[in-house]
């Protein structure tokens, strides 16, 4: 298949960002919230590739840096709940955004004080506009 041929393809594609770590301060409890802890988030973002797939431009796509900057944003702001965390994250992607196809959202807290033995425990979002 020639990448001139790419308009005849049917096909998804994604921008995405893994495992992205940042600390913060989100938690129902009052220490959680002074202390913080370390939480993981990962973007699957459906997106309409075709046009930086011939053109190599920038323009023509999501800039990673942007994305990451987004959620580092929102990601500052402490919530009670990761539902909540993820709502903002997910309401400032679509604004900034609006061609977005599609999101795969996954927040998640490190650690959580919960006498628990485990590697985390978040919130997923699966969303098709």
């Amino acid at each position: 298949m020639v990448l001139q041929d790419v308009d005849k393809m049917d096909f998804k594609s994604y921008i995405e960002l893994k495992g992205i770590r940042i600390f913060a301060h989100h938690g129902v409890m009052p220490q959680e919230r002074i202390v913080g802890a370390e939480f993981t988030v990962s973007a699957r973002i459906g997106y309409d590739l075709s046009d930086a797939m011939k053109t190599d431009d920038l323009r023509d796509t999501i800039d990673y840096s942007s994305v990451y900057a987004l959620i580092k944003r929102e990601m500052t702001i402490p919530s009670n709940l990761l539902e909540h965390v993820a709502g903002r994250i997910e309401r400032a992607l679509k604004s900034t955004y609006p061609n977005i196809l599609s999101l795969h959202l996954v927040v998640s807290k490190k650690n959580p004080p919960m006498r628990v033995d485990c590697e985390g425990v978040g919130v997923e979002l699966d969303i098709t506009y």
